[in-house]
């Protein structure tokens, strides 16, 4: 037994009745065992290749930047993420874990290692979760209103709130500090509700203006110095509309 299928027997779920489960794609899974701090998600299989890279070499740079150890089975793009002894940083494992994830969620590696940079975050929207209704034509239709003519209306949700967006089967993946990715996120959000382009890209216009303060304000306050709210800074008081 490998050391691939020895983790994934490890990890086996067992649900009420007791039978052993793992969940469909995209799962993500933390374990904590003997000190170690592990994660196993489940990708695409088109998207394992780009994971990996070209002769490992992307899979590679994530571990030796995160000091983390991956195992991805080709077959079921399946990918265990583990600490070692040479990961320092208690966040690394979920930081790996994010980047595999935007690979997997269609992001180019060079995007998803945006998330090497502090205080960026995944956001990961279900399409299928928002959109209403069963009309099975729906998520085409939503899809293409959130990409727009030739990748026009996506490139202005980046554009507008700074984050980077990938629409990808029944997902839109979104990369940036939180105050971008929610603002990113609100606006796909209208879109596949229905919402006219105008009125969202009014929306992102009128954030826009505000963005950059609140950005840097967050990064501020994510480096420890006080920023407009001074020492006395609530993050509640932060996040308040």
């Amino acid at each position: 037994m490998d050391e691939f299928e020895r983790l994934l027997k490890k990890y086996e779920r067992i649900d009420k009745d007791g039978r052993p489960t793992r969940g469909g794609r995209d799962e993500e899974i933390t374990y904590a065992a003997e000190g170690e701090q592990e994660e196993f998600i489940r990708i695409p299989r088109d998207r394992v290749a780009v994971v990996i890279g070209r002769k490992g070499q992307t899979k590679r740079e994530i571990e030796e930047r995160t000091k983390t150890k991956i195992e991805v089975d080709s077959e079921t793009g399946e990918v265990f993420i583990t600490s070692t002894e040479e990961t320092s940083d208690p966040l690394a494992v979920w930081k790996a874990r994010d980047i595999v994830m935007a690979i997997g969620r269609g992001f180019s590696p060079e995007r998803a290692f945006r998330l090497f940079n502090e205080g960026e975050v995944l956001e990961v929207v279900n399409l299928t979760d928002v959109v209403i209704g069963n009309d099975k034509n729906a998520l085409p239709r939503v899809r293409g209103r959130i990409i727009g003519r030739k990748g026009r209306t996506r490139e202005i949700i980046e554009e507008m709130s700074g984050a980077d967006v990938s629409v990808y089967g029944k997902t839109v993946a979104i990369i940036g500090n939180p105050i971008q990715v929610e603002v990113a996120k609100t606006a796909i959000e209208k879109l596949a509700r229905g919402s006219p382009h105008g009125v969202v890209y009014k929306y992102l216009e009128r954030r826009k203006k505000d963005l950059e303060l609140e950005s840097t304000t967050y990064y501020e306050a994510l480096e420890g110095e006080p920023g407009e709210f001074g020492e006395d800074y609530d993050d509640e008081d932060f996040w308040e509309d």
